[in-house]
């Protein structure tokens, strides 16, 4: 996938960031821009800091050294104004289970002091007849979805998914595919952690990939596979133009099964 995305001015700049927890260094160093409408990948093994790099752009976790900046603003220095302009995609446990979603959203609407339309909200994720049910009721799938919905309330400049389409079924994960497409050709700038390699090329405009605290690359999906063929790379593995999932959705079909 190639990178869409005009030049100008970065929408999340991180400087040098570094973050230590007693002898581990999480975070050693990472440097990187993200510009507005990209979606841009963060990739990398269980404890290698992505998600504490994520976390410091959130404000949710204080950098040892470094400075992020979202939208011009030093999250260190400014977090609450931060807050204002992000969407994050929080955990089903974030959620009153027994609110309905209506409910839930206008509940997020107040606390950031916007009115929303819950319906319109609910359609832009595929769940404008759910209004009146309860949280506790959704499908995993459903309860993922929502948790966009919920993101969007304050109308971000960024978005942060956190594995959106873990647990998911083919049907469901192609439809928060379509979902994170959607943001994007609204304009949102979308950051996303995945371990699914296919979910990043499918999505994804540039890719950093994190080990050890480090970025150990960055640049388009494309690019770096054909970064690793020059190097004489060569894929043992038989390749097809169709995997099994593919099969799957071509015999069950793309609609959702919600319950």
């Amino acid at each position: 996938m190639t990178s869409g995305v005009e030049p100008g001015n970065p929408v999340i700049v991180a400087t040098d960031l570094r973050k230590r927890y007693d002898d581990i260094q999480a975070v050693d160093g990472i440097s990187f821009e993200v510009y507005p409408g990209e979606v841009f990948g963060m990739l990398g093994p269980n404890g290698a800091g992505k998600t504490t790099t994520v976390e410091i752009l959130e404000g949710m976790r204080e950098p040892d050294t470094g400075q992020a900046l979202i939208n011009g603003i030093d999250v260190s220095k400014h977090p609450t104004e931060v807050k204002r302009i992000i969407g994050v995609q929080l955990q089903a446990n974030a959620f009153f289970d027994r609110l309905t979603l209506s409910e839930l959203l206008k509940l997020f609407g107040t606390l950031y002091g916007q009115k929303v339309s819950p319906g319109e909200l609910l359609d832009r994720v595929g769940l404008g007849d759910r209004g009146k049910s309860q949280f506790v009721k959704l499908s995993g799938g459903q309860k993922q979805r929502f948790s966009i919905a919920a993101a969007l309330v304050n109308k971000p400049v960024v978005m942060f998914l956190d594995e959106p389409s873990t647990g998911l079924d083919p049907q469901a994960r192609r439809n928060m595919w379509d979902l994170i497409k959607g943001l994007k050709a609204d304009g949102t700038t979308v950051v996303l952690t995945t371990h699914y390699m296919e979910e990043a090329e499918e999505l994804c405009d540039r890719v950093a990939i994190v080990d050890s605290g480090r970025i150990v690359a960055l640049d388009t999906p494309l690019s770096l596979v054909d970064q690793l063929l020059e190097t004489g790379f060569k894929n043992e593995r038989p390749t097809r133009d169709a995997t099994l999932e593919d099969v799957f959705i071509s015999m069950t079909g793309r609609a959702l099964r919600d319950e």
